[in-house]
């Protein structure tokens, strides 16, 4: 840190991006605590869908999925998920610049030098309303961390009912999930998403990949829900 960092630090001590509360330190968006209150998922986790391990008395959901791998760095649970509707529907940005880096953490093996990152595209009515879309901002966010490629080879085709809060039947169903590939996609892809519900629109984007001639696909969300994890 220099000495004008300190300086301003002193002025106006950094404010957490998801409390609000002073306390963070300079160069990093979360306090101590909300780092520590976010529920990471930890080894070992299903390199197919993202769950933990074990899957022994369930067959993996994803064992059909036209992505071939996937990761997630926390559960969509508790502060993850007081975050990623901050960043979705309070505009609290710099957060994509947090999931992002824990991202770029928990999904190394995924982000091979050969991969391009592909955001999944947001719904046309949602991204107008919000005025952004907060994969891509995620996507980009990694991107500039990892240095990979990154390219808008998907678009939504039609408007797709909310995944997210839906129940359980319609979420597996994917209903009006309809993507289309933007020309000739990269051969080896990297999907990247806010949050990993059924795995029902990550499959759907990796089957239009698929269909267009990608031979490669990865799969990285920060986020992943547990519904789908054996009890």
């Amino acid at each position: 840190m220099t000495l004008l960092d300190e300086l301003v630090a002193l002025i106006a001590p950094p404010r957490c991006a998801l409390c609000a509360a002073p306390g963070a330190r300079a160069g990093e968006l979360l306090c101590s605590g909300c780092r520590r209150a976010l529920p990471w998922l930890g080894e070992p986790i299903c390199a197919r869908c993202a769950l933990p391990l074990p899957h022994a008395r369930r067959r993996c959901p994803a064992a059909d999925a036209a992505f071939e791998s996937a990761c997630a760095a926390v559960a969509y649970e508790g502060a993850a998920r007081h975050a990623l509707l901050a960043l979705k529907f309070s505009a609290a940005r710099p957060l994509a610049d947090v999931m992002a880096a824990q991202i770029a953490a928990a999904a190394r093996p995924l982000l091979q030098p050969s991969a391009t990152l592909v955001a999944v595209p947001a719904d046309p009515r949602r991204r107008r309303a919000r005025g952004f879309d907060p994969a891509d901002l995620i996507a980009a966010a990694l991107a500039r961390r990892t240095g990979l490629p990154r390219a808008a080879a998907l678009r939504r085709a039609s408007s797709a009912s909310r995944q997210l809060g839906a129940s359980r039947e319609v979420r597996r169903g994917g209903a009006n999930l309809d993507f289309r590939p933007r020309g000739r996609p990269p051969e080896h892809v990297v999907l990247v998403d806010d949050v990993h519900t059924t795995g029902a629109t990550l499959n759907a984007c990796a089957r239009a990949l698929r269909h267009a001639g990608c031979r490669r696909i990865g799969a990285v969300s920060w986020a992943r829900t547990l519904d789908d994890c054996p009890h």
